[in-house]
């Protein structure tokens, strides 16, 4: 029988690897483990790897197996789907796999200076009515700044046109390093085990016929961010758990 929303909170409350801080919870308790997360929990130096809007936490896992000596933190709101990334990597004992149930707006809480050295956004919902709310907004990017260590990955991997093409300004805007950059993954030359990992959601858009797109980039600390000023097409069609966008056509 298929677990309901109250069971997977209840077992998730008891994982060691799972730290559960929403914004209410955050404005009361302060976070001991923000600069402590290799000292105290990890118990090594390895690079720490973000995954924003984690999901189902596909990436958080398979990356983590792919990469014992990295360490995997997997961050999203949505615990019931949460739970599924963080009862796989309990079972298998995963010591490199940790999961933050938190609101991303806040995410500066939890990291500090020079803490962490990429962020993979993975299928994230492109926003197209605010652009301070896209992740991969330069509003979001000041923010990653504030634990990213200089020149920082930052992995985007989506269905979205929209969020492609607005991070593609969004990039060219600010100048920042791009390492690659793809419209049609896996009908690309790419070929790399990482970008094989495939998300529930993903597979399903596959199916549908939808084109995946991947970009590459760096985040230097120097230099102002300024948002583009660019009208973008809106993605039209009906994505699973996003409502249908009929009625605009454009949105900066």
């Amino acid at each position: 029988m298929a677990k309901n929303k109250l069971e997977k909170f209840a077992e998730m409350a008891a994982l060691p690897h799972v730290f559960e801080y929403p914004f209410h919870v955050s404005q009361a308790i302060p976070f001991d483990m923000k600069g402590k997360w290799n000292s105290d929990f990890f118990k090594n130096d390895n690079p720490i790897v973000l995954e924003l809007g984690c999901g189902r936490g596909e990436y958080t896992v398979g990356l983590g197996e792919m990469f014992p000596n990295k360490n995997f933190i997997g961050v999203d709101i949505k615990g019931a789907r949460m739970w599924a990334g963080a009862t796989e990597s309990h079972k298998k004992g995963m010591t490199n796999v940790a999961f933050l149930r938190t609101n991303i707006e806040i995410i500066e809480r939890f990291f500090d200076k020079n803490e962490v050295s990429e962020i993979w956004l993975t299928f994230s919902d492109p926003q197209m009515k605010k652009a301070t709310k896209r992740l991969t907004s330069t509003y979001f990017m000041e923010r990653y700044r504030s634990f990213l260590i200089d020149n920082g990955l930052i992995h985007l991997k989506t269905d979205s046109n929209f969020m492609f093409t607005y991070t593609q300004y969004m990039v060219e805007e600010n100048k920042l390093p791009l390492l690659f950059s793809t419209e049609d993954l896996y009908h690309s030359n790419l070929v790399d085990d990482i970008l094989e990992i495939q998300t529930y959601y993903e597979k399903q858009w596959i199916n549908r016929g939808l084109s995946i797109k991947y970009m590459k980039f760096k985040l230097p600390h120097e230099g102002v961010l300024c948002e583009p000023d660019v009208e973008i097409e809106l993605d039209t069609y009906r994505s699973y758990n996003r409502s249908k966008r009929s009625g605009l056509q454009t949105s900066k």
